[in-house]
Formats: C-alpha cells, sequence, structure tokens
C-alpha cells in the first residue's frame, strides 16, 4: 500500500484548479482576441497576427456608414456587418501560415491576412 501524497505533489494537482479560480487567468484553450476596425472600406490592422493552436475571436467595428462583409475561404467566415455596427468572428485554432480576407462589398480596398505563427 503507497504511502501518504508527498506535499510537493499535492502542490502541483492543485495548480489548475487555482488557475481556474484566478480572476484574469489565462488558459491555453481561452481564445486570442484582437480589435478589428473597417475604415474607408479598409481592415485596419490589415494582418492580424496570431499564434499558431490557438482560436481567435475578432471584434471588428464597422465605422463606415455603409455594410461590409469579412469574407475567407481560407478561413471558413462570411460575416456581414452594418454600417455603424460591431460583429464577432469566431475563428478555430490554426496551423502557422497565411490565410487572407477580404471584404466582399468592397474588395478592391478591404484586403488583408490574418497570419499565425
Amino acid at each position: 500500500m503507497p504511502g501518504p501524497t508527498p506535499r510537493w505533489e499535492r502542490a502541483l494537482l492543485a495548480l489548475p484548479l487555482l488557475a481556474a479560480l484566478v480572476p484574469g487567468a489565462v488558459r491555453a484553450d481561452d481564445p486570442v482576441v484582437v480589435a478589428v476596425t473597417i475604415e474607408n472600406h479598409r481592415f485596419a490592422p490589415a494582418e492580424i497576427h496570431v499564434p499558431a493552436g490557438r482560436p481567435v475571436t475578432l471584434e471588428i467595428e464597422n465605422r463606415d456608414a455603409t455594410a461590409e462583409e469579412f469574407d475567407s475561404r481560407a478561413l471558413r467566415v462570411e460575416k456581414v456587418i452594418a454600417g455603424g455596427r460591431s460583429g464577432t468572428v469566431r475563428i478555430r485554432p490554426l496551423e502557422k501560415g497565411r490565410y487572407p480576407f477580404a471584404g466582399e462589398y468592397h474588395e478592391d480596398t478591404a484586403r488583408g491576412a490574418v497570419v499565425a505563427e
């Protein structure tokens, strides 16, 4: 029959519980949140750098008076954001790479990419 668990082992076992209870603790599966704006039919930032392997949430604010669609075949996302409104785009964890996107209504100016590093 094994003896009592050493104190240091009990402390290690308690770490995940403590991390869950600490306000503001970041977990590896928490999404990375990135603020993006649409203004003058352009995305800012146009190149969005995110860590590979983590989910991402884009909080997009459309400052233009007209609607724009965040569209990306590479990311498998389409989201219309009305003029003067905000929207959320959730992106699955990505492998390292470059994932282009565009504003479907103004493809000539509204372009960018998510870069997973």
